[in-house]
């Protein structure tokens, strides 16, 4: 395992290409999420999800651990994931890669962050996700 701070480890994702209407579900959004966060060995703790006038969702689920959280735009096609987790029980990676199935972006664009060992040092710079992890 690559080392990391106690603190946590913060994986921040854009998708692009993501249909429209799973991009507007917050309801199966939110589900997925959760399955995410449990795939990932983190503990729900609760989840909130807001649908926005005329289209776009927001959902963020609270874990024992941290959080895990979708903005989407599906005018653009376009989804932004987060996953923050503390320690080293826990793999954010996991749960992002469990949401690139759900969300079969055809581009997606990942940067992996240590957090709470001073200045936030990224540990993979942003890169295109390989198409071979892109279900299409």
């Amino acid at each position: 395992m690559e080392e990391y701070s106690t603190f946590g480890r913060h994986v921040a994702m854009d998708a692009w290409g993501v249909d429209f209407g799973l991009l507007n579900d917050a309801t199966t959004l939110e589900k997925h999420m959760k399955d995410a966060a449990e795939k990932s060995g983190a503990t729900v703790l609760s989840s909130q999800a807001k649908v926005f006038d005329p289209q776009g969702a927001t959902v963020l689920v609270l874990l024992s651990e941290s959080h895990i959280s979708i903005h989407t735009y599906p005018e653009k096609g376009f989804a932004a994931l987060d996953c923050y987790t503390c320690g080293y029980d826990v793999d954010p990676m996991v749960a992002i890669q469990y949401m690139l199935t759900v969300l079969k972006p055809t581009q997606a664009f990942e940067k992996v962050m240590r957090r709470g060992d001073g200045p936030i040092e990224v540990v993979k710079p942003v890169s295109p996700v390989k198409k071979r992890l892109v279900h299409q």
